[in-house]
């Protein structure tokens, strides 16, 4: 390799813009049990929520999908969740969101009891993908998104950054 190729003024860093939060509202979790391979694979409905911010507003579809957290033996979560978002102009959107969630012992307890915990006290981040038809909308298609969550006893609100 080239010593420029490792320059950032070549390749700068991405930029982040702010796109808009989600408010999900989920119905009661529920675990299967110990998987073999040691994990427990877990699940939580959708049942609702708001989506507001400057690239989108709207609801979350009710009973739409849903959240199959994969809760592993190290402590982690790993999210798998797949649900509709509805524009304020109608548009129906699919939210593919993965991710990990990952504290200590102590404040995975706390979060089991579904006690609030303060964000500062666990990493959860996620890499949502987004299905939109052509249109107003479609822009979210082509654009790679991160986002931050705070979980919350009865819903989780989502924070999503466009990456410029």
């Amino acid at each position: 390799m080239n010593p420029s190729d490792f320059n950032p003024e070549i390749i700068p860093a991405p930029q982040l813009e702010f796109a808009f939060a989600l408010r999900v509202r989920f119905s009661k979790r529920v675990k299967m049990g110990t998987l073999p391979n040691g994990s427990i694979r877990g699940y939580t409905g959708v049942v609702g929520g708001e989506v507001t911010g400057p690239k989108l507003n709207g609801t979350v579809v009710p009973d739409s999908g849903g959240d199959y957290p994969m809760y592993w033996p190290n402590g982690a979560v790993e999210f798998t969740a797949n649900y509709m978002l509805q524009a304020d102009d109608g548009t129906l959107i699919l939210v593919k969101n993965r991710g990990f969630r990952f504290a200590t012992p102590e404040v995975t307890a706390r979060m089991e009891r579904l006690d609030p915990v303060d964000t500062s006290e666990y990493y959860m981040r996620l890499a949502p993908f987004f299905e939109a038809p052509v249109g107003k909308h479609d822009w979210m298609n082509r654009t790679v998104f991160v986002g931050t969550a705070s979980r919350q006893a009865d819903h989780s609100v989502f924070r999503f950054w466009q990456v410029m």
